[in-house]
C-alpha cells in the first residue's frame, strides 16, 4: 500500500490548489505532514459559491453559515459576532453592529478585525442617552422613537468596502445609514465617519466602481461621490434610469467592468398561511455613463449574480456544478414583519423562480446575507 503521508511538499501543495477551503482543514487533519503543508497556504482555495450568513444559535451563540456548494450548514464560534447584527458584506469581510450601535469590520474566518467609530446619530426624534432597551415603541407617545434593538437593525442599511483590507490597507468603508440611508465613509485612522453632503432623499444602494463610489436614489437618480471638493459631496449624473413599474428595491452591480442597474419587483402573495411580500422578477440594465444611455440585458452569460446587503458578487457557473448559470440568487430586501422568508433564484432565461433553501422563516434580527469566503 502506498504511503500517502510521505508525498512530497510540492505534490501536496498542488493537491490543495483544487480544494475548497473547508477541505483544506480536512486535508490538514490527515497526518502531521499534510497538516504542515496545509498551513503554508501558498495557493488560494478553489473557487466556491458564496456562503449564506445566518443568525446565531440561541444556546451556543455560534454563528451559523450555509455553504451553497456543499448544501451544508456550519456553526462557527466567533465571539466577536455574539449578539451582533450583520449589516454588510464585502470581499469576505462582515460589518457587524451591536446593541450599543457600535460596529466592527471582521473577517469571520481569520478573525482579523477593525473597530469602527460609532454610527452617526441621525434621527432627531431619538435621544441615544435616554433610550431604554426593550421598551416597545408603541408605548412611547409623541414622535416615533426606537428601542436599542430596533436601532441595531435600522441604523445601517448597507456597508461596503472599496478594496480588500488584506490587499489595500488604505481602503475606504462606505455605509448607507439612518432613516434615508445617508452615505458616510471611514478610512483607517479616522476618528469618526464623514457624512457625504447630498440631497435629502432615500438612497437604495452604493457601489465602488472604477475607483469611485456611486449611489442610487429611490427615484432612480444616479450620483457619484466627489472627494475632490473641500467637503465630500454627491454629484448627480444626468441619466434617467428604469423601466415601467415600481421596483421594491434597486441595486448597482459591477459585472466585468460593466455598470449594471438591477430592479427587483415584489408582489403580495398568500404563502405560509400569511400574506407575504415576495419577489416575482428582476430587470437588469447596463448603464453607459459616457453617452448617458442604458439598455436591458436578457442574460449574464455563464454567471450567477448574488443580491442582498452584500457588495457585488458574480460567480462563474463553470466553477461549480451546483451553480445555476444566468441566475439571480436573492435574499430578503429588508427584515419584514414576519421575519426573513424571501429567498430564491430567478432564472433570467425562463423568468421563473426556484428555491435554493427551505421555506424556513428567519428571525428579524440576523437576516441572511451573502459572503464570499476569504479565509486567507
Amino acid at each position: 500500500m502506498a504511503d500517502w503521508s510521505g508525498l512530497t511538499t510540492d505534490v501536496l501543495e498542488h493537491i490543495t490548489s483544487f480544494l475548497p477551503f473547508p477541505d483544506h482543514y480536512r486535508f490538514g487533519a490527515v497526518c502531521k505532514n499534510w497538516r504542515s503543508v496545509s498551513k503554508l497556504r501558498r495557493h488560494p482555495p478553489a473557487p466556491q459559491l458564496p456562503w449564506l450568513v445566518l443568525d446565531e444559535e440561541s444556546e451556543t451563540k455560534k454563528r451559523k453559515f450555509y455553504s451553497l456548494s456543499e448544501a451544508k450548514h456550519y456553526s462557527i464560534e466567533i465571539p466577536e459576532l455574539h449578539g451582533r447584527y450583520i449589516c454588510g458584506s464585502s470581499y469576505g469581510w462582515l460589518f457587524a453592529i451591536d446593541i450599543k450601535i457600535t460596529c466592527i469590520l471582521i473577517n469571520p474566518f481569520t478573525r482579523e478585525c477593525y473597530e469602527l467609530p460609532p454610527i452617526p446619530a441621525y434621527n432627531r426624534n431619538v435621544d441615544f442617552i435616554t433610550l431604554i432597551e426593550d421598551v416597545p415603541s408603541d408605548y412611547i407617545e409623541g414622535p416615533r422613537n426606537f428601542t436599542l434593538k430596533e436601532m441595531q437593525t435600522r441604523s445601517v442599511f448597507k456597508a461596503i468596502l472599496s478594496h480588500d483590507p488584506k490587499e489595500r490597507p488604505d481602503f475606504t468603508a462606505m455605509i448607507l445609514f439612518g432613516e434615508i440611508n445617508t452615505p458616510a465613509f471611514w478610512r483607517p485612522g479616522d476618528s469618526s465617519w464623514t457624512v457625504v453632503d447630498g440631497p435629502k432623499c432615500r438612497f437604495e444602494d452604493v457601489l465602488y466602481f472604477k475607483e469611485k463610489f456611486f449611489v442610487i436614489t429611490g427615484m432612480n437618480l444616479l450620483h457619484v461621490v466627489d472627494f475632490e471638493l473641500a467637503g465630500p459631496k454627491l454629484k448627480e449624473i444626468g441619466l434617467e434610469i428604469g423601466q415601467d413599474g415600481y421596483p421594491q428595491q434597486t441595486y448597482l452591480m459591477d459585472f466585468n467592468g460593466n455598470l449594471l442597474f438591477v430592479e427587483r419587483f415584489c408582489e403580495y402573495v398568500q404563502e405560509l398561511d400569511k400574506e407575504l411580500d415576495l419577489t416575482v422578477g428582476f430587470n437588469v440594465l447596463e448603464l453607459n455613463l459616457e453617452v448617458n444611455y442604458f439598455c436591458e440585458w436578457d442574460d449574464i452569460d455563464d454567471y450567477a449574480m448574488f443580491l442582498g446587503r452584500n457588495s457585488t458578487i458574480f460567480f462563474y457557473s463553470g466553477h461549480s456544478p451546483n451553480c445555476k448559470k444566468n441566475g439571480i440568487y436573492f435574499t430578503n430586501v429588508t427584515d419584514g414583519f414576519y421575519g426573513c422568508y424571501d429567498l430564491g433564484i430567478f432564472d433570467m432565461t425562463d423568468k421563473k423562480i426556484s428555491k435554493f433553501y427551505s421555506n424556513e422563516v428567519f428571525p428579524r434580527v440576523g437576516a441572511p446575507i451573502w459572503l464570499s469566503p476569504n479565509p486567507w
